[in-house]
Protein backbone atom coordinates (compact mmCIF):
# COMPACT_ATOMS: atom_id res chain seq x y z
CA UNK A 1 0.00 0.00 0.00
CA UNK A 2 1.56 3.18 -1.20
CA UNK A 3 0.39 6.47 0.54
CA UNK A 4 0.54 9.83 -1.67
CA UNK A 5 2.13 12.49 0.52
CA UNK A 6 0.40 15.04 -1.61
CA UNK A 7 -2.92 14.47 -1.45
CA UNK A 8 -4.36 16.48 1.80
CA UNK A 9 -7.25 15.63 3.96
CA UNK A 10 -10.29 17.30 4.13
CA UNK A 11 -12.08 17.44 6.78
CA UNK A 12 -15.87 17.37 6.51
CA UNK A 13 -17.89 19.39 9.59
CA UNK A 14 -21.78 19.78 8.17
CA UNK A 15 -22.75 16.93 10.28
CA UNK A 16 -20.82 18.27 13.36
CA UNK A 17 -22.69 22.06 12.42
CA UNK A 18 -25.71 19.87 12.36
CA UNK A 19 -25.31 18.45 15.29
CA UNK A 20 -24.61 21.63 17.58
CA UNK A 21 -27.14 23.39 15.89
CA UNK A 22 -29.86 20.80 17.13
CA UNK A 23 -28.29 20.75 20.69
CA UNK A 24 -28.75 24.60 20.60
CA UNK A 25 -32.15 24.38 19.47
CA UNK A 26 -33.50 22.22 22.25
CA UNK A 27 -31.37 24.51 24.56
CA UNK A 28 -33.16 27.47 23.32
CA UNK A 29 -36.71 25.74 24.04
CA UNK A 30 -35.85 23.88 27.12
CA UNK A 31 -34.11 27.06 28.88
CA UNK A 32 -37.03 29.19 29.99
CA UNK A 33 -38.19 26.05 31.39
CA UNK A 34 -35.73 26.00 34.02
CA UNK A 35 -36.51 26.84 37.45
CA UNK A 36 -34.07 26.82 39.86
CA UNK A 37 -34.79 26.31 43.53
CA UNK A 38 -33.00 26.78 46.52
CA UNK A 39 -34.28 26.05 49.78
CA UNK A 40 -33.23 28.67 52.78
CA UNK A 41 -34.15 28.44 56.39
CA UNK A 42 -34.59 31.72 57.25
CA UNK A 43 -33.98 32.47 61.34
CA UNK A 44 -37.70 33.61 63.32
CA UNK A 45 -38.43 36.99 63.49
CA UNK A 46 -39.58 38.49 67.09
CA UNK A 47 -42.92 37.53 67.64
CA UNK A 48 -43.08 40.01 70.75
CA UNK A 49 -41.75 43.60 68.94
CA UNK A 50 -44.52 44.96 66.83
CA UNK A 51 -44.46 48.17 65.21
CA UNK A 52 -45.32 51.60 66.84
CA UNK A 53 -48.10 53.43 65.27
CA UNK A 54 -47.01 57.30 65.59
CA UNK A 55 -48.98 59.78 64.25
CA UNK A 56 -48.01 62.22 61.56
CA UNK A 57 -47.48 66.13 62.38
CA UNK A 58 -49.51 68.25 59.76
CA UNK A 59 -48.40 71.44 59.20
CA UNK A 60 -50.19 74.09 56.87
CA UNK A 61 -49.16 77.38 55.22
CA UNK A 62 -52.12 79.58 54.19
CA UNK A 63 -51.28 82.76 51.64
CA UNK A 64 -52.26 85.06 54.42
CA UNK A 65 -48.45 83.10 55.88
CA UNK A 66 -50.56 81.74 58.83
CA UNK A 67 -49.51 78.48 59.62
CA UNK A 68 -51.29 75.75 61.16
CA UNK A 69 -49.61 72.87 63.52
CA UNK A 70 -52.37 70.04 63.31
CA UNK A 71 -55.10 72.42 64.83
CA UNK A 72 -52.33 74.80 66.01
CA UNK A 73 -52.73 78.30 64.40
CA UNK A 74 -49.34 80.35 64.88
CA UNK A 75 -48.03 83.40 62.90
CA UNK A 76 -44.73 82.85 60.33
CA UNK A 77 -42.62 84.92 62.54
CA UNK A 78 -42.86 83.46 65.43
CA UNK A 79 -43.17 80.10 64.08
CA UNK A 80 -39.78 79.17 64.68
CA UNK A 81 -39.85 79.32 68.31
CA UNK A 82 -43.47 78.21 68.40
CA UNK A 83 -42.46 74.92 66.31
CA UNK A 84 -39.67 74.35 68.91
CA UNK A 85 -41.39 74.59 72.08
CA UNK A 86 -44.75 72.55 70.36
CA UNK A 87 -42.19 69.81 69.31
CA UNK A 88 -41.50 68.68 72.96
CA UNK A 89 -44.02 67.02 73.34
CA UNK A 90 -44.18 65.61 70.33
CA UNK A 91 -41.97 61.96 69.18
CA UNK A 92 -38.70 62.70 67.06
CA UNK A 93 -39.69 59.26 64.64
CA UNK A 94 -42.89 60.89 63.90
CA UNK A 95 -43.44 61.93 60.01
CA UNK A 96 -44.06 65.42 59.37
CA UNK A 97 -46.10 66.62 56.16
CA UNK A 98 -45.52 70.43 54.84
CA UNK A 99 -48.15 71.78 52.78
CA UNK A 100 -47.91 74.75 51.30
CA UNK A 101 -50.19 77.94 48.91
CA UNK A 102 -48.44 77.17 45.92
CA UNK A 103 -48.86 81.47 45.83
CA UNK A 104 -45.92 81.79 49.14
CA UNK A 105 -42.49 82.56 48.64
CA UNK A 106 -40.23 79.61 48.11
CA UNK A 107 -38.06 81.11 51.21
CA UNK A 108 -41.26 80.75 53.36
CA UNK A 109 -41.39 77.19 53.29
CA UNK A 110 -37.86 76.43 53.44
CA UNK A 111 -38.16 78.52 56.46
CA UNK A 112 -40.55 76.49 58.07
CA UNK A 113 -38.21 72.81 56.64
CA UNK A 114 -35.41 74.52 58.23
CA UNK A 115 -37.39 74.82 61.39
CA UNK A 116 -38.73 71.76 61.67
CA UNK A 117 -35.24 70.20 60.51
CA UNK A 118 -33.66 72.25 63.58
CA UNK A 119 -36.46 70.78 65.82
CA UNK A 120 -34.77 67.19 64.95
CA UNK A 121 -37.55 65.47 62.68
CA UNK A 122 -35.72 63.30 60.03
CA UNK A 123 -38.83 62.63 58.24
CA UNK A 124 -40.04 65.62 56.27
CA UNK A 125 -42.19 65.48 53.12
CA UNK A 126 -43.54 68.50 51.03
CA UNK A 127 -47.45 67.79 49.75
CA UNK A 128 -48.15 68.29 46.10
CA UNK A 129 -51.17 68.12 44.08
CA UNK A 130 -50.65 65.53 41.78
Amino acid sequence: MLYDWEDKPELNITPLVDVMLVLLAILMVIAPNIIYEENIKLPQGSASSQLSNIPPVHISIDRNKKVKINKDSYLLNAFMDNFLLYSTKLDKKATVLISADKSLDYGVVMSVLAAVKQAGFSEVSLATNG
